[in-house]
């Protein structure tokens, strides 16, 4: 990420925010047609939040109309009560690279307070229980192993267990016109990136999640959180949509987000997925002319990747530069690829258990080292995807692509 978007601050947005009245006036002025997520449509939650003390689950993805103006300082405009919030991986403005350490801080535009959900906080239920109503506003990219959801399972878990309401704003998922890969079943797999029995491409929007989340009782205990969506307006799951920000440091285009539910099972191995150069996860490469012709040298990049597979060493492999962002769905064609090339197969997955919670199970792993073809592999969870379809279907908000 590493980016600031819009008008961001109190004395920023004062001298190029419009109100929440004009915005709405904006959004009956357009189109019918035209796309609203749920932080767009101010009249619908704004009430909700009248006299009420507000938390916050947000990023730099958490933007409010084509002026991309943060929620947070339109918020605050509007006079809500907003008293924290909390920041996922990539922590509030999105410049933290993958697993560092998010702190808690104060947002240096609007002094306030900041606390992090990922990883262990002990002070998240005092701070969840001095609130009345807490917001969910981060945009998902639509894969079981991308960390915002599970975030978001555990603000859902904290506002059952204190009785507070959640408010999710929705917003439409760019991968949400596939589902494929495993469905995570055994809890020996579960981790930040297989927290859902969910399909690796799961097909949902966060709010349609949060709704499976409560519907399927996976919160503790059975629980079930006090759940309002604020739904997208105009989208459907065969909708294509370009994220009008990036979600997280290394996914900086369209083509790095549809070409990430394929690609990042590339990160329990050592093979190069472009983090620190400026394609990351659009060029695929080791030091070995065996992967292709294609030339890159990855290099530390603070703010977008501070830690990077081969960094410094010249890798070869494949150029998908060029690749037409929609048409990409996901594959298992490139992983078999680069096994199969490999001189070093033995030490091919030097992260096993780390690339077992990626796929969810460890059946891909052993299936790609006996030789299984794409077509055998998907054919052994088929079975399994069907039934995760037919559960899926139950908590739908949009029409779906097939």
């Amino acid at each position: 990420m590493g980016l600031l978007w819009g008008c961001l601050g109190l004395i920023i947005f004062q001298a190029c925010g419009q109100s929440a009245k004009s915005n709405s006036q904006n959004a009956a002025e357009v189109n019918d047609s035209t796309l609203l997520t749920g932080a767009d449509q101010l009249d619908r939650y704004l009430p909700l939040l009248e006299g009420k003390k507000v938390g916050l689950m947000g990023n730099q993805t958490s933007i409010v109309g084509p002026e991309k103006e943060h929620v947070v300082d339109v918020l605050f405009r509007e006079g809500v009560d907003l008293k924290f919030a909390f920041a996922p991986e990539h922590g509030f403005r999105g410049d933290i690279e993958r697993g560092e350490k998010v702190s808690n801080e104060v947002d240096e535009q609007t002094g306030l307070p900041l606390y992090s959900l990922y990883g262990k906080n002990e002070k998240a239920d005092s701070i969840v229980a001095s609130v009345d109503v807490m917001i969910f506003d981060l945009q998902d990219v639509g894969a079981r192993f991308y960390t915002y959801i599970t975030s978001m399972h555990r603000v859902m878990q904290l506002c059952a267990t204190h009785g507070k309401k959640l408010i999710v704003l929705d917003r439409p998922n760019p991968n949400g016109d596939q589902v494929d890969g495993p469905v995570r079943k055994d809890d020996k797999f579960k981790s930040n990136v297989s927290y859902h029995k969910i399909a690796m491409i799961h097909g949902l929007t966060v709010g349609e999640l949060a709704k499976m989340i409560n519907g399927e009782r996976w919160l503790d205990g059975g629980a079930q959180c006090d759940l309002e969506v604020i739904t997208v307006q105009n989208y459907h799951h065969g909708t294509p949509y370009e994220l009008p920000v990036i979600p997280s440091p290394s996914l900086p285009n369209h083509l790095s987000v549809r070409l990430y539910m394929s690609l990042c099972l590339f990160e329990g191995t050592d093979i190069s997925v472009g983090r620190g150069t400026d394609w990351p996860f659009q060029v695929l490469g080791y030091p070995d002319p065996v992967f292709g012709k294609f030339i890159f040298t990855p290099s530390s990049r603070p703010g977008m990747a501070a830690h990077v597979e081969q960094q410094g060493k010249t890798c070869y492999g494949l150029d998908l530069r060029s690749l037409d962002p929609q048409d990409q769905t996901f594959t298992l064609k490139y992983l078999i690829d680069f096994y199969q090339k490999a001189p070093f197969k033995d030490k091919f997955f030097v992260r096993p258990d780390f690339f077992d919670k990626l796929a969810g199970t460890d059946e891909l792993r052993k299936q790609i080292i006996a030789g299984e073809t794409e077509e055998q592999i998907k054919a052994s969870w088929a079975a399994d995807l069907a039934t995760y379809k037919t559960m899926r279907k139950k908590y739908l908000l949009y029409s779906d692509f097939e």
